[in-house]
């Protein structure tokens, strides 16, 4: 018999956003954090660059705010933007706590600088903050006795009933089982959607969940035409597009093509340090235009010891594959990196189901709007976070729980035909890299819209006569969200900030979020 949990807070996904909201929540309620894999396997692990906060004398919240505005071409939304940059150097010294100890040098903190920021203002752990955030929120977790970490299980649905969310069906990956996890409230941290194309620079978590989740349980979606490719992730077979932080053009990098001549004047007085959307789309139409490979990164010309005590760790990763970046370019190419859109909330974390929140990239929160400024994510998970468990700490939290039936698997099958799991996920991410990728066009977005709706028809067929497994729930959740971003494309009649349309090539003169409601829920296995 499936095991039954009984938690006053299911938290979903252990990135930054979901151990931060653990360690805000008050120590008198009981909490599930829920680990899809190993805990620090998330893309908060891999950010290298750091997370952005007034921290100088010569900064201010009004210029940090102008230039988020700015980036979000229009859709930025003013208030959620001025209460994330407000609220950053608490962040910090939240973070501090929790054992975090960012880079410094006499003045204080070392600031760095990146795409779209006006000011140095973007505090680091050398070029492994995410990594470090991690490590010490996580050790700061396992000393809380009312958490309860829950390794190596996914979720398949949330529980709704009347409006409201009551946990979720989540599948013991151990066991092969899946349990009910029952919560008076439950928090969605399961980041972002980049592993629905080809190439990206996320960890294989990537898929996501949390968005089909929450639409399948008729949440709002908004804005998930909006992918941000990150500019420059380095190009080697073996490197699983490792990626190349925003930082090292921040100090002076510079974008080359093979013959060393600088390129980036050409699309931006800005140059190497214009938003990411120009950089990704600069070095799109370099790589087609001559016909090449990748183009190249040069930071070659600082001294070696500097570069080696900044950028420790692309050092090391790039010797790996015999590249040594004090003597030589790193061969980069643009790679899907963060999904800009996603569920709709307000600044507490509330989605428009009851008793349902969701924090960090997996959310929507009008801070990013049609394009993210570097390390906003960071800060964005950190506040959100400590916002929504906040308000979750007001609440009032009853002594008795919902009542769901077990999961009911005894018609399933097991499934003989895995290559087909396999085939399907290998298109959907092709679809979208050929046909939704950094250019788009209304021919190539009808396509990819034509043949995801006919491979969500078969991953239907195959969800109801097969056993659940974790590659199933992933497929279903991929082509899922994969179909949320072209219907959001599509519905895009303009180019505006990471969405490139060719055949609207001009911005509306209105900005206009994309919205996307789901009326259906046949397809829920809800009791």
């Amino acid at each position: 018999m499936p095991k039954q949990h009984n938690f006053d807070v299911l938290i979903i996904g252990t990135g930054s956003a979901g151990l931060m909201s653990a360690l805000q929540l008050s120590d008198n309620l009981n909490i599930a954090l829920i680990a899809k894999d190993k805990i620090l396997k998330g893309s908060s692990y891999y950010a290298q660059g750091g997370i952005s906060a007034v921290l100088d004398v010569n900064d201010n919240f009004n210029t940090h705010a102008q230039d988020t505005l700015s980036t979000a071409k229009g859709l930025g939304d003013k208030t959620a933007i001025h209460f994330m940059v407000e609220n950053a150097p608490k962040a910090i010294t939240s973070l501090e706590h929790s054992g975090v100890k960012f880079t410094k040098n006499k003045e204080g903190y070392h600031l760095t600088t990146e795409g779209g920021h006006s000011h140095r203002r973007v505090a680091h752990v050398a070029d492994k903050t995410g990594q470090s955030i991690q490590i010490n929120l996580l050790k700061s977790v396992k000393e809380k006795s009312n958490i309860t970490l829950f390794k190596n299980y996914i979720a398949v649905d949330l529980l709704i009933k009347s409006h409201g969310c009551y946990g979720a069906y989540i599948l013991n990956k151990n066991t092969c089982q899946i349990e009910n996890f029952i919560s008076h409230k439950t928090i969605i941290t399961t980041g972002g959607a980049s592993k629905v194309y080809l190439y990206t620079s996320n960890p294989d978590t990537s898929t996501g969940d949390g968005i089909a989740m929450a639409y399948r349980a008729k949440c709002v979606i908004t804005n998930m035409e909006f992918t941000q490719f990150h500019p420059t992730c380095l190009y080697h077979p073996h490197a699983k597009s490792f990626l190349i932080t925003e930082a090292l053009r921040g100090e002076g990098g510079k974008l080359v093509l093979p013959n060393g001549k600088a390129f980036m004047h050409e699309f931006d007085s800005r140059e190497e340090l214009a938003p990411r959307d120009i950089v990704a789309r600069a070095i799109d139409a370099q790589i087609k235009a001559h016909g090449l490979d990748c183009v190249y990164l040069d930071i070659s010309f600082k001294n070696k010891d500097w570069i080696k005590q900044h950028f420790p760790t692309i050092y090391k990763k790039c010797q790996s594959f015999g590249i040594d970046i004090t003597i030589e370019p790193i061969p980069v190419v643009p790679a899907a990196h963060y999904t800009c859109g996603g569920v709709q909330t307000n600044l507490y974390g509330q989605t428009n189901v009851d008793n349902l929140y969701a924090v960090g990239e997996v959310a929507y929160t009008g801070v990013h709007g049609a394009n993210r400024m570097a390390s906003n994510s960071l800060l964005e998970c950190m506040v959100f976070a400590k916002s929504c468990a906040n308000h979750i700490n007001q609440q009032s939290i009853t002594l008795t729980y919902k009542k769901f039936s077990q999961w009911d698997a005894s018609r399933a099958a097991p499934s003989k035909e895995k290559v087909v799991v396999l085939h399907l996920w290998d298109e959907i991410r092709r679809i979208m890299w050929n046909f939704v990728g950094i250019v788009r066009s209304n021919k190539r977005l009808k396509y990819a819209q034509h043949r995801l709706k006919q491979i969500q028809a078969e991953v239907n067929d195959y969800y109801k006569l097969y056993l659940i497994s974790s590659d199933l729930i992933e497929l279903r959740n991929l082509v899922q969200t994969a179909q949320l971003i072209v219907q959001s494309a599509i519905s895009r009649t303009e180019s505006r900030g990471l969405h490139y349309n060719e055949d609207y090539p001009q911005q509306a003169n209105q900005a206009i979020n994309t919205i996307i409601k789901n009326h259906d829920s046949t397809h829920l296995k809800l009791p």
